[in-house]
């Protein structure tokens, strides 16, 4: 990334199609040199920023900005306020006051500085007092900024960043508030022979059952599976609460790449208290795609999707709802949950490794769970804040 005197640097809200297209294509361009970056498909950032098709836009609304030299674009932020993280109590890392910015690309330090400036205007214009970012938008998007883990790709739905934004960040007097960990695994030949007995001891237990979802019954399964997960992440640093909008959207969004056999909930005495959702990793097919599905790309996606080999399999998202945390009965199920999705995945996917995340640094039973199958870290996420 190098700086072009192309004339002066200016800053300019989107408020074009034009400016938005600009906003999202900067970043296959700044990026496109990077072999770790993984370009999305431009559809999904175009839905992800259009207020009418992210439901987000229910309950926040944010203002993307670009920078130009002269003509040329060369860097891009957004601005975004959350009524609902604004309704949640300040000790858990959103609360009254704290707005956020994302979705930062920029050429060099001086022009990552007069956005990151930009977005603080527009967010004290708005009343706020406290900048809490990067967040791409929401906490359930992209959260953090990459600050280890460059070297390999991530996984479906994991952020990628230059590795000089952390510096540009701090240098603007931000400082680290919470750390989001990815880990790996090697899945092939199973887990530690504690977790095998653990499985094997609720596989006796009569008031434990562990079932795949039923695809035909989508729109009910997704919806209990968020209900346990706004249960069960309530008390999380950084929580927002999903509307019954977004998760009807995330349902659609994942339906085509949701199989039976990689999803399982789980039931104790026939209520559904925990889930666990693993999707293939489909960046394995998109880092080839640069961002298109035209012309033949398509074809290729929908090929993959009827029968997908994925050496990588994520765990996006688990949860066990809040009575049952920190109890033995939790990670019982939480480890016969990944033992069955590891079997079938290997079996039926051809996977070699396990992504898990993220994961609060200060969720100590996550990070238990992680070490008990010899899971490594491999990607760390940062989350800054500054008073404004």
């Amino acid at each position: 990334m190098s700086a072009h005197n192309e004339g002066p640097l200016t800053l300019h809200p989107v408020k074009t199609k034009a400016d938005r297209r600009e906003f999202v294509e900067l970043a296959y361009r700044l990026n496109r040199g990077d072999p770790a970056w993984v370009p999305p498909l431009k559809g999904e950032v175009y839905g992800l920023l259009t207020p009418g098709k992210n439901p987000w836009f229910e309950h926040g609304k944010a203002q993307l900005f670009i920078a130009r030299r002269g003509e040329r674009t060369v860097g891009r932020i957004s601005a975004h306020i959350d009524e609902l993280a604004l309704a949640q109590p300040a000790e858990q890392g959103m609360g009254p006051g704290t707005g956020n910015w994302g979705l930062l690309e920029a050429e060099d330090a001086e022009v990552a500085r007069a956005l990151i400036a930009k977005a603080e205007e527009w967010l004290r214009g708005q009343g706020m007092t406290r900048a809490l970012g990067p967040l791409s938008i929401s906490v359930w998007d992209e959260p953090g900024l990459l600050i280890e883990g460059f070297d390999t790709p991530p996984t479906i739905m994991l952020g990628h960043n230059s590795a000089l934004y952390r510096g540009w960040i701090e240098g603007e007097g931000y400082r680290p508030v919470k750390q989001l960990f990815n880990y790996g695994v090697e899945i092939v030949d199973g887990f530690p022979p504690l977790v095998n007995r653990i499985v094997a001891a609720g596989e006796k237990n009569e008031r434990i059952r562990v079932r795949r979802v039923d695809k035909k019954k989508f729109d009910a399964e997704a919806k209990l599976i968020m209900g346990i997960l706004n249960d069960a992440w309530s008390d999380n640093w950084g929580f927002v609460p999903l509307t019954d909008s977004e998760i009807a959207y995330v349902g659609k969004k994942l339906k085509d790449i949701v199989f039976e056999d990689l999803i399982r909930v789980a039931e104790v005495d026939g209520e559904p208290v925990a889930f666990m959702i693993v999707l293939p990793d489909i960046n394995e097919l998109l880092i080839e795609m640069d961002g298109s599905l035209l012309p033949l790309n398509w074809a290729k996606l929908l090929w993959w999707l009827q029968k997908p080999r994925s050496k990588r399999l994520r765990v996006p998202l688990m949860g066990v709802v809040k009575k049952l945390q920190n109890s033995r009965m939790a990670s019982t199920l939480a480890f016969m949950m990944i033992e069955y999705i590891r079997r079938d995945g290997v079996a039926n996917y051809g996977a070699t490794q396990g992504d898990i995340g993220w994961v609060l640094d200060d969720n100590q039973g996550m990070v238990a769970v992680a070490d008990a199958i010899n899971a490594r870290r491999n990607r760390v996420y940062q989350l800054y804040d500054k008073m404004l």
